[in-house]
């Protein structure tokens, strides 16, 4: 085989190499890029499952306290409708006439 033939197939061979690596890169670029995106998808359902959650908590949250505001709110006015019985009561005993004494007694 001449030089020239030989020169020529080893230019071949470089070039049938360097287009197989192209190739293989190419490849390998499409896998992460389909890594990456699944990487995103993953990444925003775990984002929403998230906001879910804490928007559920702040309702269950918003719930409890306007429960406790309505039990408080009872247990004040309760507590206001017991006392104004009880002014009413002792205003009522105080302009009660005394009773008479009664027989042996001193007045």
């Amino acid at each position: 085989m001449s030089l020239n033939k030989a020169l020529l197939a080893l230019a071949l061979a470089a070039a049938l190499t360097a287009c197989q690596k192209t190739e293989e890169a190419a490849t390998d670029a499409a896998a992460v890029d389909a890594a990456a995106t699944d990487a995103a998808a993953t990444v925003d359902a775990a984002a929403a499952d998230a906001a879910a959650t804490v928007d559920a908590a702040a309702t269950d949250a918003a719930a409890t306290v306007d429960a406790a505001a309505t039990d408080a709110a009872a247990t004040v006015d309760a507590a206001a409708t017991d006392a104004a019985a009880a002014v009413e009561g002792a205003a009522a005993d105080a302009a009660a006439p005394a009773a008479p004494a009664a027989e042996g007694e001193k007045k």
